[in-house]
């Protein structure tokens, strides 16, 4: 019985594998033997007709794709980047990547190219909550655990269907309820996860602003707010106070789409609740303003001095399986390594390490910026640019003026494979090994549980070939992926308040390592945690007349993404339609519009078509499509974050029609 981890969402489960079985691993303490019915599916996406098994090549994306050699697509893309300046090199990465694998791309890249232009596809999903904690309490890094569930009194879930995209940590949440924990959802959807909950809020999509300033000026108003840890561990609290007497309550009440006995009702739970635990996920984080979401949601935390106390604390719900190791690493393109960032003493500190002096001192490009930026030379591995990157049709436009682009990938058949020139076949789960972070700071992992197909390799060692012939054989000399874990745990030695150096590589498997337990406080240069003052600004894409309707994205249970791995022939994921639209039953009324007719729904940027379901669990004048429809970004807009660069996924302008 090999043991090993789940691949796909952040929770992270233990499995354990008998050659052709999978089951859940009954002692791994997140899962406690339960899965979902995408971890049960994992092995069925390593054995099916869609794996690209072979590099490769073509000169013209007209062109069909000829087989080539490992060493020829790798001498052709070496010799692209000598020739090619290093900001005009883009590496666009993935929280599907081991740590190893971020390892060695943000080395290569960062390190000895010379290009801080590796991102990864957390910077849709997780960038904002990223920068949030950084400015708040001073790091990247969630102050809690999934299990401290069992130590809280409230639960308030806001921007989050943990039901259908963290199933068994939902399980767990269930198991916690019975033995007392209370739990709000908030969400302009009555979702799976609202069916549970002691509260719903029927919150107005781009409210999350308001409803927490809300919070925050009652903890204020009625000296509820922990006056001593306030003094000795926050900054800016007088600032907050002053700016919150000036503040339109009714206002902000209104633009939360609540009536005054709703909030009332949240408030009665929160003041009579000793520990709080507030979680979200994409609802906050993907949005124009998804930083100050983040921020006005922590400052309760803050105030209340509900941090680093068991059973409390901000639950940032983290996506993908390794986004959160990516982080470490260094795979954003805001960071360098380890947390570290570009100033002087960083880079000195990563150049010596590695042995370098090709580091550039500024920031790179973010995956939200790299088809707009003119690159020549475009390395995407494990993710679909063109499938998840918002207002498609200009995205596909300007992939195509790259003149080199590279798709390291197990499947052939992603959107952005139509775009690209050379295409490498990388090992997908079960056929690799390496480390993964869960989302909150679980190391584990994964295991290699079956031989690797025909010409496939470990991204690793595919970014491992390419830094050989560029010449860095000294620098890239690894025979496996515990020989780069353990350069990397010493290069951790270079941040104060990362602990991986602790972990051993070998009991990962049976025991996951948790990093960070000993850190109690706030990472700030003064120790100190910081207050914001936050506005609703209202950037987001307005609707009008004729397009008078809020698109809300998500996840489905059954669903991963695009369906690459999961919507296969041989799985058994087929509970939950991949392509629909819902729409309240009293807009469809209007419409004419009654389940399962076909609808086309049309923004400033294009039309779908998909077949509708009418429902009262969606607020007036939103509708809600799940991104595992390929097409949905033919619809969203390209806003972004200024802060964190994230798309607005959950609110463009949109309108529907009966075909």
């Amino acid at each position: 019985m090999i043991k090993s981890v789940c691949g796909y969402c952040g929770v992270g489960c233990g499995l354990e594998y008998d050659e052709s079985k999978l089951i859940g691993d009954v002692a791994y303490p997140i899962n406690e033997g339960k899965l979902c019915s995408k971890g049960i599916s994992e092995l069925v996406s390593i054995d099916t007709s869609t794996r690209l098994l072979r590099p490769q090549m073509r000169d013209n994306i007209s062109d069909e794709y000829k087989v080539s050699s490992w060493d020829e697509s790798i001498r052709v893309i070496a010799d692209k980047v000598k020739k090619t300046k290093p900001k005009k090199i883009g590496f666009y990465l993935s929280g599907q990547l081991l740590t190893e694998d971020y390892y060695i791309a943000n080395k290569l890249g960062k390190g000895f190219i010379g290009t801080n232009n590796v991102d990864t596809n957390s910077r849709t999903c997780m960038s904002s909550a990223v920068v949030a904690y950084k400015k708040s309490i001073g790091a990247d890094f969630v102050p809690l655990r999934m299990e401290d569930i069992f130590s809280s009194d409230l639960l308030i879930l806001t921007g989050a269907n943990t039901a259908e995209a963290h199933v068994v940590f939902h399980n767990q949440i269930k198991k916690a309820k019975k033995q007392g924990l209370k739990v709000i959802v908030i969400d302009p959807r009555y979702t799976e996860t609202a069916k549970i909950a002691d509260l719903y809020l029927p919150i107005k999509a781009g409210g999350d602003i308001d409803f927490f300033n809300l919070i925050s000026k009652r903890l204020i108003d009625e000296a509820l707010y922990d006056k001593e840890f306030v003094d000795l561990h926050v900054n800016n609290f007088e600032l907050l106070q002053n700016k919150f007497k000036r503040v339109p309550v009714t206002k902000m009440l209104k633009r939360t789409g609540l009536t005054k006995e709703q909030f009332e009702w949240f408030w009665m739970f929160y003041k009579n609740s000793k520990n709080i635990i507030t979680a979200w996920t994409m609802g906050l984080n993907q949005s124009v303003q998804g930083v100050d979401k983040n921020l006005a949601l922590i400052n309760t935390h803050l105030l209340t001095g509900r941090i680093f106390k068991p059973g409390n604390g901000p639950l940032s719900l983290t996506g993908q399986p390794n986004a959160m190791g990516g982080r470490e690493v260094g795979g954003l393109s805001t960071v360098l390594a380890v947390h570290l960032g570009f100033d002087v003493k960083s880079i000195n500190k990563v150049s010596k390490f590695w042995g370098t002096n090709k580091i550039y001192n500024k920031p790179g490009l973010t995956a939200t910026q790299m088809l707009e930026a003119d690159l020549d030379l475009l390395i995407i591995c494990h993710t679909d640019p063109i499938y998840h990157l918002p207002n498609r049709h200009k995205m596909e436009k300007l992939i195509q003026k790259i003149p080199m682009v590279v798709e390291i990938n197990a499947y052939e058949n992603s959107e952005t494979s139509k775009f690209a020139h050379i295409r490498l076949p990388a090992a997908p789960w079960g056929e690799k090994e390496g480390t993964q972070t869960n989302l909150d700071r679980s190391i584990t992992k994964q295991e290699k549980l079956s031989r690797t197909s025909i010409d496939c390799k470990a991204d690793w060692q595919i970014f491992q070939l390419l830094a050989l012939e560029l010449g860095f054989e000294k620098e890239f000399s690894y025979k496996n992926t515990k020989e780069i874990f353990q350069e990397y745990q010493e290069m951790t030695k270079l941040n104060d308040h990362m602990d991986i150096h602790l972990a051993n590589y070998d009991e990962l498997s049976d025991k996951p390592f948790v990093w960070g337990e000993n850190i109690k406080g706030f990472l700030t240069k003064d120790k100190k945690a910081n207050l914001y003052f936050l506005e609703n600004k209202l950037l987001s894409e307005k609707t009008n007349l004729i397009y008078p309707f809020v698109l809300l994205t998500g996840r489905t249970r059954d669903q991963w993404h695009s369906g690459t791995k999961t919507n296969l022939p041989k799985t058994l994921l087929k509970y939950k339609a991949l392509e629909f639209v819902e729409i309240n039953s009293e807009d469809a009324k209007l419409l004419n519009i009654k389940s399962d007719d076909i609808v086309a729904v049309t923004s400033l940027r294009g039309t779908i078509t998909t077949v509708a379901i009418v429902t009262d669990n969606i607020n007036r004048k939103t509708i809600f499509m799940p991104i595992s429809n390929r097409d949905i970004n033919y619809l969203t807009n390209d806003l972004l974050d200024s802060e964190s660069f994230e798309p607005d996924y959950n609110y463009s302008a949109v309108k529907i029609t009966k075909v």
